[in-house]
């Protein structure tokens, strides 16, 4: 059998370490990831090997040569021209695969047994067999569902955290038979996990998924890099080690010097012509390289070193990696996490901070501090983007310098003269961080068209008429008041798609950001006077404005001192209603849950008082609202939604509504009222708003706390339009909201959260999965397990960032309802407590070996 080894990529997350070498060449244990992958063919009888190449190809190919040296025939094939991605580089290779052949990705460290895998394939008869494994998170990866016959029957490629329906994942191994390519075109990229089985999946070929044992490690960033190394040491990984065990756990090359006043604890690895000086201190977990000099009085803890290294006297070197050739002079501090790339020098009682990253061939000066600079990056986290959006604690996490690289990031993945909108809610840290983002934006050549302090549901009507590529809205997170929160809006108002935020932080974490000349730095302006009024055209465009002036409305809107939608009153009496205004004095820290609960009192009070049709409470930055009806009663949460969705679709029956997956299904039930349709998405706002802008007939979008969209004004959330379409159909219909509440259907809907670790989210998933018929199971967003003839269900839906589980049961029998969420919590409890204690005595057990 024939192997095809997918070399071709360049490791941009690994970088600086792939600055100068393809990512299949990185060492592990001193070897190239590639060479145990050699290893790994070979011992399963597989010794035709033909390698794809397109970055940096000669490195490997004059490493490994004709691969005589290495027990194997290597056959090369060079994507000269472009990168044809998984399945196209394969394609290529097309006339060299006449029979059943093998496909393994050049970047991962594994000893799966590969005859096993190959017998069940043969055994199935299939053409198609992907070697699959469990991880406990496998949000990086493609999740593979399998049927009982272990056939496969969806893909979901790097879910979010909520989509996370499986812990079962693709390796990027599979066992292919030839005529598999003749559904490839040629010269053309193509990907295996994006095109091709999602191809056969739709055309019912039969493909088979291998559940394999055994280790397997995708090492995909710097952090699972040195992980993977230590993994080696602690023997969780079966790979031949080219080095002499000198004693259990301690591996050493030949003519190799190590000063007999050395402290050397196991496991190590120290390669060959090696010195190591007078009362060097090396940890478990770290490994040497060839070549290697190591100063008296230096302490390394499980650091990895490559070959040629110079590590100077009293240097410390803590869980970091220094790359090839690199010279690290006497007394310097070398943090974990750091890493310093290859022919880079760093001088005396220097100091390089956690996680900070310096380039290929760089001179760090004596006595210099590295944390963030033009040259090297901190790399905080590895997602920058949440739920919403980019989020974080207000000039800790989201500070000028953050925010100025994130607009270039963004700038960076538009062309130099592109325009790009900005606004933001009324406070001062909002305005000091876009005015930062506004900065980096213009420092890759990209215009700015500042709208300043703008209500969000304005900003999103004027984009679209902006000749703009997108929008960046600022403002203190609705849910948490000391978050910033930093939304970005595509041409058309919606927030961007999950590719575009990949593609920001690809620009941010790879440092690659453009640089432009003086006279290419983009500019600056002010359309403000303009935007007012364009929102206010395209508001009295969608309502009924002769309907509104005809009922004379008064209503009592409070701001919570925000004022930010203050251009609703002036709206409204051009209308020929009464708006009286509470509380819209600027505050610059948001009220607090319990104050504004006393705002939302007073508010019923004041429409009592004033025999006012209703009341709202707008927030986050007019996108939400909770109403009052005449008696002073709030309106919120599931009542609020299903009172909307009513009152929409008596205007306008036939039409078709969009909620959230978790939203109760009172709104099905007012549906069938009004033979409408409705539309369940993912929980979170982009699907939401996608889902309207996509959809044709859509009168009404969105839930209680995210906001209404109205699509035929524009595809966000707006309270300000809400609260005026809300007029113009009580007026029309000639009814209160108290007899509108009256109206609506008993449905008992609760919800309660349940703490998941992240690593523990796709083992939950998939055990939902496995112990409930798939009949029964909705995948729209977490896991929904209904009882339709009853017509109620159960919803686990994991956070997409915090280590929680959300649990929404709907039925119209209450009992139900809590009987089934004390069930569901204490099974999800049971199943955490386990994988926590299994977790606990993988980790005792290593502790032990070490």
């Amino acid at each position: 059998m024939r192997a095809v080894l997918m070399a071709g990529g360049s490791g941009t997350r690994l970088r600086p370490l792939t600055y100068d070498v393809p990512k299949p060449m990185v060492p592990i244990l001193n070897r190239p990831i590639a060479e145990h992958i050699l290893n790994l063919l070979k011992r399963h009888q597989i010794t035709e090997v033909i390698t794809t190449l397109h970055f940096l190809p000669d490195v490997l190919r004059e490493y490994f040569q004709d691969g005589s040296d290495f027990g194997v025939q290597m056959t090369y094939a060079v994507e000269e021209d472009q990168p044809l991605g998984t399945a196209g580089c394969v394609k290529s290779t097309a006339e060299l695969l006449d029979d059943t052949f093998l496909v393994i990705s050049g970047d991962s460290l594994t000893d799966f047994d590969l005859t096993e895998a190959i017998a069940f394939h043969r055994q199935k008869g299939g053409k198609v067999t992907l070697v699959l494994t469990r991880v406990p998170n496998p949000i990086e990866f493609g999740v593979v569902i399998l049927d009982r016959e272990q056939r496969i029957c969806r893909f979901l490629e790097k879910p979010s955290t909520s989509e996370v329906f499986s812990d079962t994942v693709n390796t990027g191994i599979y066992i292919l038979e030839p005529e598999i390519l003749d559904y490839l075109p040629s010269n053309q990229e193509a990907d295996f996990s994006k095109d091709l089985f999602p191809l056969l999946l739709s055309q019912g070929e039969p493909m088979y998924g291998y559940v394999a044992e055994g280790y397997w490690c995708d090492v995909g960033h710097l952090d699972i890099y040195r992980e993977a190394q230590y993994d080696c040491l602690q023997g969780r990984v079966c790979l031949k080690v080219s080095y002499q065990e000198q004693k259990p756990g301690f591996w050493l090359g030949q003519n190799t010097y190590i000063d007999e006043t050395a402290t050397i604890e196991g496991p190590v690895l120290i390669g060959h012509n090696c010195r190591i000086g007078p009362r060097v201190q090396i940890s478990a977990g770290t490994v040497i390289g060839d070549n290697v000099t190591i100063g008296a009085d230096a302490d390394l803890k499980r650091t990895i070193i490559w070959n040629g290294v110079i590590v100077g006297d009293e240097a410390h070197l803590e869980a970091c990696v220094i790359a090839r050739g690199a010279r690290i002079d006497r007394r310097t501090h070398i943090m974990e996490g750091a890493v310093v790339g290859s022919l880079s020098t760093v001088g005396e009682e220097a100091q390089i901070n956690t996680n900070v990253r310096v380039w290929p061939c760089k001179h760090i000066e004596p006595g210099a501090t590295l944390n963030i600079n033009l040259i090297w990056g901190h790399t905080a986290h590895r997602n920058l983007f949440g739920q919403r959006g980019v989020a974080g604690l207000a000039n800790i996490d989201i500070t000028p310098e953050f925010a100025v690289k994130l607009g270039a990031a963004y700038g960076s993945t538009l062309k130099a003269g592109d325009k790009v909108a900005t606004s933001r809610d009324q406070r001062s840290i909002s305005r000091m961080v876009s005015r930062s983002l506004i900065s980096g934006l213009m420092s890759v050549g990209v215009h700015v068209q500042n709208l300043e302090a703008t209500a969000i549901p304005v900003a999103r009507t004027v984009v679209p008429t902006m000749d703009v590529e997108g929008c960046i809205h600022v403002r203190i997170h609705p849910d948490r008041p000391n978050y910033i929160l930093v939304e970005f809006f595509d041409a058309q108002g919606i927030n961007i798609s999950k590719s575009r935020e990949k593609k920001i932080e690809g620009a941010y974490f790879k440092e690659d950001l453009r640089r432009v000349q003086i006279h290419e730095i983009g500019n600056i302006t002010y359309p403000r006077d303009q935007v007012i009024d364009v929102y206010s055209q395209a508001f009295a465009k969608t309502l009924s404005v002769d309907a509104i002036r005809w009922g004379g409305t008064k209503v009592v809107i409070d701001y919570a001192y925000a004022v930010s939608g203050a251009v609703l009153p002036i709206l409204l009496a051009d209308f020929g209603c009464d708006a009286v205004v509470l509380n819209a004095s600027l505050r610059q820290i948001i009220p607090s849950t319990e104050e504004r609960e006393a705002l939302l009192n007073q508010l019923g009070h004041v429409v009592e008082a004033l025999h006012a049709n209703f009341g709202v409470q707008v927030s986050a930055n007019g996108e939400q609202l909770v109403l009052v009806d005449e008696s002073g009663i709030p309106i919120r949460g599931e009542l609020l939604t299903a009172l909307m969705v009513h009152t929409v679709l008596t205007a306008k029956p036939r039409g078709t509504v969009v909620v959230p997956v978790h939203v109760s299904s009172a709104v099905e039930l007012i549906a069938r009222r009004h033979d409408a349709e409705v539309i369940r998405t993912k929980a979170n706002p982009t699907a939401l708003m996608e889902a309207c802008h996509s959809n044709p007939n859509v009168v009404l979008g969105g839930s209680s706390e995210m906001g209404f969209i109205f699509p035929q004004l524009h595809p966000g959330f707006d309270a300000m339009f809400c609260i005026a379409k809300l007029i113009e159909m009580l007026t029309v219909q000639e009814r209160s909201l108290g007899q509108i509440r009256t109206e609506l259907p008993t449905v008992y809907h609760r919800s309660c959260i349940v703490r998941c670790p992240t690593n523990a989210k796709g083992a939950l998933m998939r055990d939902l999965l496995e112990t409930h018929g798939s009949d029964n199971i909705e995948l729209v967003d977490g896991v929904k397990i209904c009882d339709h003839y009853h017509d109620r269900w159960i919803l686990i839906l994991p956070d997409a960032s915090e280590p929680l589980v959300h649990l929404f049961a709907n039925s119209q029998d209450r009992g139900w309802v809590d009987m089934t969420l004390q069930e569901y919590r204490g099974q999800i409890q049971t199943f955490v407590d386990k994988i926590q204690g299994l977790d606990a005595q993988k980790q005792e057990g290593l502790f032990k070996f070490a």
